[in-house]
Order: structure tokens, then C-alpha cells, then sequence
């Protein structure tokens, strides 16, 4: 392969959700209220946990570090296809292209480790509730917290430079509405049987880590909660748990149906779907999961309210 033909493409286009101006119209609208409850709740859940002195737990503490993943990669991805919904240009630079892909990323694998250091949480917070605080010290969670971000870190550099060495000789209209690794590399004329087999190799071992860690977790969590004699005690003790399953369920499904279905099965139409969902919908909807289910976020809201009355 001739490498001068790899400069060639020096931006990319996408061609987006749809080309009916009159249901971009409707799409943009309904997207924006998306994207503005997602950055408004998970703003508003960072802020209440660093100012409430009852949410200063270990659990709250990765919660806001969720909501700041959230936060970080739906901003990436959301204004771009937001403007580009009722712009004729929606051109991206290459570079712009592949600094795109590397937040999100980044912080889409932060968010998929943390969910298991989150399960880790909740298994010491039920089997040794009178040693949860010493056992998740300050000290550990800032550790934890600064390992997810280091592997997030080091997997989104590993796929980001291994995606843009490749050659992009063709055409360069991306069917999709964000930088994304299946669509990218439909367009390229190099091999990328390496690309393949880091994402099924890196990620994936990611990905096994993480669920893994959550069924683990979980194992000891019902074994602790089967020896709680109460059948209240025992419901109070599992009900903590009901959120973070919920958010383990909803994003890691739809992960693993967008990255490690058969390739078969691979259709740009259903990924653009599966898309919408990861990058926008849930980033608004964990929030909501986890006070909605909440004694204590529900208290802090109200505590809140009421000052900003007063």
C-alpha cells in the first residue's frame, strides 16, 4: 500500500442519523432535551454530593465519578450531532475525528470498570457494614479511581492510534453520526485484522474483568444477605443494590450487542440505534436510576430545595 495515499483524507464526513429535513427537525428537538436532562442531572448529582456532608460516603463518592463519565462522553459525541442535525456541513477533521473517539473511549471504559468497583462497594458495604468506612478508606477509593482511569486511559490511546495509522484512501463519508471503530473501518483499504483483534482482545478482556467482577461481587453480597435473619433486614440490605444492577444490566447489554455480535449480524442502521441509546440515553438515565431508588439523594434534594427557598 502506496502511504501517501493515507493523507488523502484529511476530514471525514457523516452522514448521520437521517437525511429527511422535516424528521431532523423532530430528531434535534428530541435529542436536545436528551442531551440537556443528561448533562443537567449528572451536573446536578456531582454538585449534590460534593456539597451534602451526608453523601460524603464511599458510595457517593463513585457515583460522581459516574456521572462525571457520563457527563465526559455524551458531551463528546451529543453537540457535534446536535449541530450537525441542522447543519449541510458535518465535516469533522481527522484529528477532531480521533480526539472524539478517544474521549469517548476513555470514558465509556472508565464508566464499564467502575460499575465493578462499584459492585466491589456495595459487597463491602453489606458483608462488614461496621467496617465500611475503614475498609473503603479515602485513600483505596482514590486508588481504585485512579486505576479505572489509567486502563481507560491506556485501552482508548491502544485503539485511537491503531484506528488513524490506517489508510484511509477512499471515501471518506462515515455512515454514522460519531467517530466509532466498526463504521471507520469500513472505509479503510488497509488490513485490520490487528484493529480486530486488539477490540476483541484489550476491550474484551475489559469487558470479561468487569462482568466477572460484578458476578463475583454479587456471589458474596447474596451469600451475605442469606445469612441476615430478618426478612426485612435482608430486603433493606439487597434493595442498595437494585440500582447498580439496573445500570450494570442496561449498559453492559447494550455493549456487548454493539461491539461482540457476530459480524454478520453488523448493520450500520441498528448500530446508529444502538448508538443513540449508549451515548445519549443512558448517560440520562443513571442519574435518574439511582435517585429515584435513593432515601438519601431524595433527602439531600429536598435539604437543597429548601435552602434555595430559604
Amino acid at each position: 500500500m502506496d502511504r501517501g495515499n493515507c493523507s488523502s483524507v484529511n476530514e471525514f464526513i457523516f452522514l448521520g442519523i437521517t437525511n429527511n429535513s422535516d424528521t431532523k427537525v423532530a430528531l434535534f428537538t428530541m435529542f436536545l432535551i436528551v442531551y440537556l436532562g443528561a448533562l443537567l442531572a449528572n451536573l446536578g448529582m456531582i454538585i449534590l454530593i460534593r456539597v451534602d456532608v451526608q453523601l460524603q460516603t464511599p458510595m457517593y463518592f463513585f457515583l460522581s465519578n459516574l456521572s462525571f463519565c457520563d457527563l465526559c462522553y455524551s458531551t463528546a459525541i451529543g453537540p457535534k450531532m446536535l449541530i450537525d442535525l441542522l447543519s449541510e456541513n458535518s465535516s469533522i477533521p481527522r484529528v477532531g475525528c480521533a480526539l472524539q473517539f478517544l474521549v469517548f473511549c476513555v470514558f465509556a471504559d472508565s464508566e464499564c470498570l467502575l460499575l465493578a468497583v462499584m459492585a466491589f462497594d456495595r459487597y463491602q458495604a453489606i458483608s462488614n457494614p461496621l467496617l465500611y468506612t475503614v475498609n473503603m478508606s479515602s485513600r483505596l477509593c482514590s486508588l481504585l479511581m485512579a486505576g479505572v482511569y489509567m486502563v481507560a486511559t491506556a485501552d482508548g490511546l491502544i485503539h485511537t492510534s491503531l484506528a488513524f495509522r490506517l489508510c484511509f484512501c477512499g471515501s471518506n463519508e462515515i455512515n454514522h453520526f460519531f467517530c466509532d471503530l466498526p463504521p471507520l473501518y469500513l472505509l479503510s483499504c488497509s488490513d485490520i485484522q490487528v484493529n480486530e483483534l486488539a477490540l476483541f482482545t484489550v476491550f474484551g478482556f475489559i469487558e470479561l474483568s468487569t462482568i466477572t467482577g460484578v458476578l463475583v461481587s454479587y456471589c458474596y453480597i447474596i451469600s451475605s444477605v442469606l445469612k441476615i435473619r430478618s426478612a426485612e433486614g435482608r430486603f433493606k440490605a439487597f434493595s442498595t443494590c437494585t440500582s447498580h444492577l439496573t445500570a450494570v444490566a442496561i449498559f453492559q447489554g447494550t455493549v456487548l450487542f454493539m461491539y461482540f455480535r457476530p459480524s454478520s449480524s453488523y448493520s450500520l442502521d441498528q448500530d446508529k440505534m444502538s448508538s443513540l441509546f449508549y451515548t445519549l440515553v443512558i448517560p440520562m438515565l443513571n442519574p435518574l436510576i439511582y435517585t429515584l431508588r435513593n432515601k438519601d439523594v431524595k433527602e439531600s434534594l429536598q435539604k437543597l430545595k429548601n435552602k434555595i427557598r430559604f
